[in-house]
């Protein structure tokens, strides 16, 4: 029953995801987290980490992280098949009628509504990562809860993002060799 479970939630995830990436974080969350209590905001943000650091898109990472962790290696495959599997048959039917329709004036106007859409969805799920990352639970705490140490690194990383444009993978390792070298160690 597991395995169609996994499978069912994650076509929804695929289905529902317009934007892909990280639009796809709230429809992730709501299953994993509250509908199926799969994970705990924790683990969410860890494989939100995890899936930045591996290569493929975040929704595919997290369906192969949550089979995994629920029902080993057939887990990840039915969980990895049901996000793609609404993906690509959308695509292929989106393919055929955009390059049909794809100069009239409608076409157009839908598309250009779904981009605010998106951006909103990726704002909403920016918004409880940096939630959790600060305050380390899903709503704003006070001043003097804020975890300290995660404001400063989040905004020396911003900034070394910015202006010297490094490759994301390689300050997610350097803030991890940061966080052992401040939290003190592994384990």
């Amino acid at each position: 029953m597991i395995y169609l479970t996994l499978y069912w939630s994650f076509v929804q995830i695929g289905l529902f995801s317009i934007g892909g990436g990280y639009a796809a974080l709230p429809l992730i969350q709501q299953q994993v987290i509250e509908i199926h209590k799969w994970l705990t905001f924790e683990e969410f943000t860890d494989l939100l980490t995890i899936s930045q650091m591996t290569p493929g898109p975040i929704a595919l990472n997290a369906s192969t992280f949550v089979g995994t962790k629920l029902a080993g290696l057939l887990g990840a495959v039915v969980a990895t098949l049901g996000c793609v599997t609404p993906s690509c048959i959308i695509v292929l039917i989106l393919a055929y009628f955009y390059y049909k329709y794809r100069e009239l004036n409608t076409v157009k106007k839908v598309l250009g509504v779904l981009r605010p859409v998106v951006v909103s969805l990726i704002g909403v799920a920016g918004a409880s990562i940096v939630i959790t990352a600060f305050w380390g639970q899903k709503t704003i705490g006070t001043f003097d809860q804020i975890n300290k140490t995660a404001v400063v690194l989040f905004v020396i990383c911003f900034a070394i993002l910015e202006k010297f444009k490094l490759n994301p993978v390689t300050v997610i390792i350097l803030s991890g060799i940061i966080g052992i070298g401040i939290y003190g160690g592994i384990m």
